[in-house]
């Protein structure tokens, strides 16, 4: 086996032994080469390490090379990745997306890595997965029926709000004001999140989440038209994601 198969892998089992605090499983007895990495909480698989023959991944040439096995969460992204080079549908694990990558420098290191992380998020619980996903860009509709939201930035940059399902201290929120204004007005960084909170009036809240004003935007340019006509967007009615597009026009 060449020498540059054998480090690949002793890498990729450092990274996710020091990024992860995982470490290898030998469960079968049959193979005692390969080697299972899992979540502690839930046991789910999220690495898989084989020495596995050139001939039944169908690659030319003979011996055998190392490969690792992860779960994409992506049927798409498993379709684009599997066009490129050392990247395979996932042998033994071939329902869904999981996808197989070769430990023979054919793939870059980083992407190896990178696509570990995307398994990790994958397979993780629930619960994990709220905690460690990257921040995420979110429209949030503020009805001035209820509160007014331009009056209350108007005295502070930081204000309480209801927590919106999925939101978490990190994200940055785009706040839609709904009639009359129907636009998007401010830009907010969720400074905490998960506050417990009880109120039960015109709207019910248990939890609550602090936002602070980055940018506010002129009523005239993110209007509901322009949202639906130009990126899409036909209805704010609770916390949403939006287009790169429209992420891109309001970070300019």
């Amino acid at each position: 086996m060449e020498n540059s198969h054998i480090l690949l892998t002793e890498k990729v089992i450092d990274h996710i032994g020091e990024k992860y605090g995982v470490q290898p499983e030998h469960p079968w007895k049959t193979y005692p080469d390969y080697m299972v990495f899992r979540h502690e909480d839930n046991k789910k698989w999220f690495a898989l390490i084989m020495n596995v023959s050139r001939a039944k991944l169908r690659l030319a040439g003979s011996g055998q090379v190392w490969i690792v096995n992860l779960k994409l969460g992506d049927l798409l992204l498993r379709d684009m990745l599997i066009q490129q080079e050392g990247i395979l549908p996932g042998y033994h694990i071939r329902a869904g997306d999981w996808v197989s990558v070769l430990l023979d420098g054919s793939v870059e290191e980083n992407t190896v890595f990178g696509l570990t992380e995307k398994s990790y998020q994958a397979t993780a619980s629930r619960k994990k997965q709220n905690r460690i996903r990257p921040p995420k860009e979110w429209i949030i509709p503020a009805n001035p029926k209820y509160y007014d939201v331009v009056g209350a930035f108007e005295k502070s940059q930081v204000i309480n709000w209801k927590q919106s399902g999925g939101v978490k201290s990190g994200d940055t929120v785009y706040m839609y004001v709904a009639a009359p204004v129907s636009a998007i007005m401010f830009k907010c960084l969720v400074t905490e999140s998960d506050i417990p909170y009880n109120y039960s009036g015109e709207v019910s809240m248990k939890k609550i989440m602090k936002i602070k004003l980055l940018k506010k935007y002129d009523p005239d340019r993110f209007t509901f038209d322009v949202l639906k006509s130009e990126y899409g967007i036909f209805a704010v009615r609770g916390p949403r994601g939006i287009p790169n597009s429209l992420s891109a026009a309001l970070d300019r």
